[in-house]
């Protein structure tokens, strides 16, 4: 008759390993169940009132242009690139249709909003190279980027404190 092999005992540390990893997946545990996000942190807050023409036409033009080199939009941008340009993502929210249209047709985009970066990153003027048609089609979209209302506050800081570099803004 063969013989059962002998039972190994499990060793201190081993027994305590076991049990650290035991307790570290209950409070993961807990704590996804006790910290879950709500419906609002899961929701994505940007969104676009622009008809799909005005979209499409848009989208050319940002494509044409390369603005996602230094812009985001819908959260994404160009990883190649680092400059910090302030995200377009709800920029409806925070600049009007007229405004957005102006800064796109000034001479000097900076006589109208300075940028605190530099000379070879700032906002180039498209008063020129982009045609009346095409400012108004690009401001009408940038104007339809909008963000929910639970967002604007947190928008507004970031876009105060990436146009001054001033992160004091009030929180």
């Amino acid at each position: 008759m063969a013989e059962a092999p002998a039972r190994q005992r499990v060793k201190t540390g081993e027994r305590v390993l076991v049990g650290v990893l035991g307790l570290m997946v209950a409070a993961g545990v807990v704590r996804a169940v006790v910290q879950r996000p709500s419906a609002q942190d899961r929701e994505i807050p940007f969104y676009s009132t622009a008809p799909a023409p005005l979209a499409t036409a848009a989208s050319d033009l940002i494509r044409r242009y390369a603005c996602r080199d230094c812009h985001s939009l819908w959260t994404t941008r160009n990883a190649m690139q680092a400059v910090p340009a302030p995200m377009l993502d709800g920029i409806g929210a925070l600049r009007s249709r007229q405004w957005l249209y102006d800064y796109l047709s000034a001479p000097d985009p900076q006589a109208i909003l300075p940028s605190r970066l530099k000379a070879e990153y700032r906002h180039p003027s498209y008063a020129v190279d982009m045609s009346v048609a095409e400012r108004h089609a690009l401001a009408d979209y940038l104007a339809s980027l909008q963000v929910k209302d639970w967002y604007l506050d947190q928008t507004r800081r970031l876009e105060h404190d990436r146009l001054t570099g001033d992160d004091t803004a009030e929180k």
